[in-house]
């Protein structure tokens, strides 16, 4: 246990002064660092095999919420306060008041993680945190196999993505693609159809037979304020719309996505 006496100290870096993409560390991915954030979603990462560096966590829950957390990482620094000193050093008050910076893993290959897959979700250009955390949470409670996300997408990684993912960004298995909308030829080579969900004269029902029928799809969801790309649309093998009611024209894309995840998930 290290009382916080100095918060300039380097080490409290991780939590204070580095940017997510300092923390992501491109340059160098096996120094990589992430934040997770309330105790439940610590678990899930521990549970998943991820490795903890340090600790930032309010008094209290030392022997409250974090007891089990810290018997499970013996030797792991702890460096704790009191709510308000950790607010002030963090800029923002922590969930669950317990925070953990993690080791980055080596990031997945996109062939390897859609060998076995049946359903998919691909992301182009989402890069709001809140929305990639939820797309997550509702692909792993409504079945599918794994994400993949185009560059400009926000990194799972990012400390809210993963807190409002409540930890599945860890479970469900996630690669970059890197030549998009190139990479639809990869999907095709491994027998999947596209299905793009967006709002044209041609969409057809989300609920369209065909698309459900396959055996291996790939549903596609856009940026949030312009949708996918017209050369998205134009290369994927069905254009699906979820129907609307009084006037409304679209759905937030993490709420379409887990309407798009059930209503495509197979059989």
């Amino acid at each position: 246990m290290i009382e916080i006496a100095d918060s300039s100290a380097p080490e409290l870096d991780v939590y204070a002064r580095l940017t997510e993409a300092q923390l992501r560390n491109v340059l160098e991915p096996e120094r990589g660092v992430f934040i997770a954030e309330s105790p439940k979603v610590i678990r899930v990462a521990l549970d998943m095999g991820y490795q903890p560096l340090s600790f930032l966590m309010e008094r209290r829950h030392i022997e409250g919420d974090g007891a089990e957390l810290i018997a499970r990482c013996p030797g792991v620094p702890v460096y704790t306060g009191e709510r308000e000193t950790l607010a002030a050093l963090t800029g923002y008050a922590l969930t669950r008041g317990v925070l953990c910076a993690m080791r980055r893993p080596r990031g997945r290959d996109a062939r390897e993680i859609l060998a076995s897959a049946r359903r998919v979700a691909v992301l182009e250009g989402v890069v709001d945190s809140t929305n990639i955390g939820a797309i997550f949470r509702s692909a792993a409670a409504l079945g599918l196999d794994a994400v993949l996300l185009t560059p400009t997408c926000c990194d799972p990684y990012n400390r809210r993505a993963v807190r409002v993912s409540m930890g599945t960004v860890f479970q469900v298995p996630w690669a970059y693609l890197q030549k998009w909308p190139g990479d639809m030829e990869l999907l095709r080579s491994l027998g999947f159809k596209t299905a793009a969900l967006a709002l044209t004269d041609v969409s057809l029902p989300i609920d369209h037979p065909a698309a459900k029928g396959e055996p291996r799809l790939a549903v596609i969801l856009g940026a949030e304020g312009d949708g996918l790309a017209p050369a998205t649309v134009a290369a994927a093998d069905y254009v699906l719309k979820i129907p609307m009611q009084r006037g409304v024209d679209s759905l937030n894309v993490a709420a379409a996505s887990a309407v798009a995840f059930w209503e495509l998930r197979g059989r």
